[in-house]
């Protein structure tokens, strides 16, 4: 009995709605990622793209553990000198929600090439509505 291989071609992909209403971000980073990956799948191919669509909805209402919305900071640099800007997690929380989200999911995913498309399945809201309604997302309990 051979290996099947997944092919990009014939994946097919579901669409799952998370509620990140009081979820802890690293836990729900985790599975989110996974998801994205494919690993739930039994079709799963380290080396294709076999994930699903992703919304996360009430983004704004994430909770994180310990004191990591004062302490926990993110950095980045323009790439001029003196270009180091730094955020903190309750700063970004309060201005871009879903960016907190999505560089937690960022952080999960492989380091390679597949990792621009698996994060572009990622869909979240700050808030609880969203336009993905045609596609019927499952709700996704975690």
């Amino acid at each position: 009995m051979k290996t099947e291989v997944a092919k990009a071609e014939n994946v097919k992909r579901d669409w799952y709605i998370v509620d990140a209403q009081d979820a802890v971000l690293g836990r729900l980073s985790t599975q989110v990622a996974s998801i994205l990956r494919g690993k739930n799948k039994a079709i799963y191919t380290p080396s294709v793209d076999t994930g699903d669509f992703v919304i996360v909805v009430n983004a704004e209402k994430i909770a994180l553990t310990g004191r990591k919305l004062a302490d926990k900071v993110y950095y980045s640099h323009s790439g001029y000198v003196g270009g180091l800007k730094e955020i903190t997690a309750g700063e970004l929380l309060v201005k871009k929600p879903e960016d907190l989200i999505r560089k937690s999911v960022k952080g999960m995913l492989p380091k390679n090439k597949l990792a621009k498309a698996m994060l572009s399945k990622l869909k979240i809201y700050a808030g609880p509505n969203h336009p993905h309604e045609a596609q019927q997302p499952k709700n996704l309990a975690l």
